[in-house]
């Protein structure tokens, strides 16, 4: 038995050990302090990353983000921080505070000044990700920040540094919030300012377990007074540090468990036939939680909203309010774009190629005539598909039908194609009230 616990012990610290290939302390902190001054190289390249971090956000272009946080230097400071509280060296702890505060400063000007004179507006995607953390953005910046010691702390330097870089995406969440700012949305800022504290913190909290973990020597001093101040100092920072990291990732946790619980909920309760869910909005505070659901079609009566509120409860879901607008209050705040957003999965194929696709829920085919002489006016076409949506009237609270087309093409059509072919479609299908939508 003792053997076999003494191969296991040998296997393990054989396996495991980073003393090993471990470079000297002197030239792990030297490599460290090297990248956290923020001023000459290091300050252009924060600046060109920025942009084209920016441009990345604006195109919905991740190639070019990932681009983007290769270049940034930004991860220098947030270990300086980290590695100054592993060694007790406050000196390290202050300027790399200081720079990280420069530099994310800078960052946000320059970001702001791109997408204040940027000509495209839209939240893509890859921008709207950045502007609230989850579970997962916590773990991510933690192990990334340990990998990121474990790296700088090697003989030879491998490509663990830029994989981190990209992993804890410092980046995307500044820009983000120079987006907020040149929008004037202060929740995309505050938001993306939030995923980017959270980042910073767990990363530097990693550095600092990981310093300790590879027993770095502390700072020596020349008396015990200072080397008890400096002390003093560095626990204050750390508990500053991280009691808001650990509340916040606590939130974060819970708000993730909320969201996906919801989700699940609106997913296997609000199937009907006559009744489709056009969008849902779940909000997570300390005062409320609530499900938001905007319905089309058939009116649910009260005791099935009832029922369907009864069934939180399986969700996990106790003192939720669930709201669920439909009929005259959905009416207000129904356009277009939310019928789009519902129904694109339903018409268009996730693989779709490039010939005309027909896939409509509910509705078994279209006119094949109607496919091909669509492609023949319009080689560019790549996926087309018609729906039926029923909508109640404001006024009169009559149901009609309104037929909703979508057309995907290779290029954009002009104004006056897109004219053309919605007038060429309400007469195909004698529809005076059919809607076209170019995907």
């Amino acid at each position: 038995m003792n053997g076999l616990f003494n191969h296991i012990r040998y296997f393990l610290t054989h396996r495991f050990n980073l003393q090993e290939d471990k470079a000297e302390e002197a030239d792990i902190i030297a490599s460290i302090k090297k990248n956290i001054d923020f001023r000459g190289a290091n300050l252009w390249a924060l600046i060109f990353a920025i942009f084209i971090a920016s441009i990345g956000l604006n195109v919905n272009s991740t190639a070019v983000i990932i681009g983007a946080m290769l270049i940034s230097p930004i991860m220098g400071p947030v270990m300086g921080i980290g590695l100054g509280i592993g060694i007790n060296d406050l000196e390290m702890v202050k300027k790399g505070g200081k720079n990280l505060l420069v530099a994310t400063i800078i960052a946000i000007i320059t970001s702001t000044l791109y997408f204040s004179i940027t000509p495209l507006h839209e939240a893509q995607s890859e921008l709207l990700a950045r502007t609230s953390p989850s579970t997962w953005d916590v773990f991510i910046a933690f192990f990334g920040g340990m990998a990121g010691m474990v790296a700088a702390s090697r003989k030879e330097k491998n490509n663990v540094i830029p994989g981190v870089a990209i992993a804890t995406a410092l980046m995307p969440p500044l820009c983000t919030a120079g987006f907020g700012l040149a929008m004037g949305n202060w929740l995309f800022f505050f938001g993306a300012i939030y995923l980017y504290f959270i980042n910073s913190v767990f990363i530097a909290i990693a550095t600092y377990l990981m310093a300790r973990y590879l027993k770095m020597p502390k700072k020596v001093f020349e008396t015990q007074g200072a080397e008890r101040k400096v002390t003093r100092y560095v626990i204050l920072i750390v508990v500053i540090t991280i009691i808001p990291s650990i509340y916040l990732a606590y939130r974060i946790v819970n708000k993730s468990i909320f969201e996906s619980n919801a989700q699940k909920f609106v997913e296997e309760q609000f199937h009907f036939d006559d009744t489709q869910v056009v969008s849902k909005t779940f909000k997570y505070t300390d005062k409320q939680k609530s499900i938001d659901l905007l319905l089309i079609g058939g009116i649910l009566d009260k005791p099935m909203i009832d029922s369907l509120k009864k069934n939180l409860n399986k969700y996990r879901l106790r003192n939720v309010n669930l709201i669920v607008r439909q009929g005259l209050d959905a009416r207000h705040q129904l356009d277009l774009s939310q019928i789009k957003a519902s129904i694109l999965e339903d018409v268009f194929s996730k693989k779709a190629d490039t010939t005309a696709i027909t896939k409509i829920k509910k509705v078994p085919s279209i006119d094949s005539v109607v496919v091909v002489e669509i492609k023949v006016l319009y080689p560019g076409i790549k996926s087309f598909g018609v729906s039926k949506l029923a909508v109640r009237d404001a006024d009169s609270l009559r149901l009609d039908t309104l037929r909703i087309a979508l057309a995907r093409f290779s290029k954009p059509l002009s104004k006056a194609d897109v004219v053309k072919l919605q007038q060429w479609l309400r007469y195909r299908y004698q529809s005076s009230s059919l809607k076209l939508i170019i995907q």
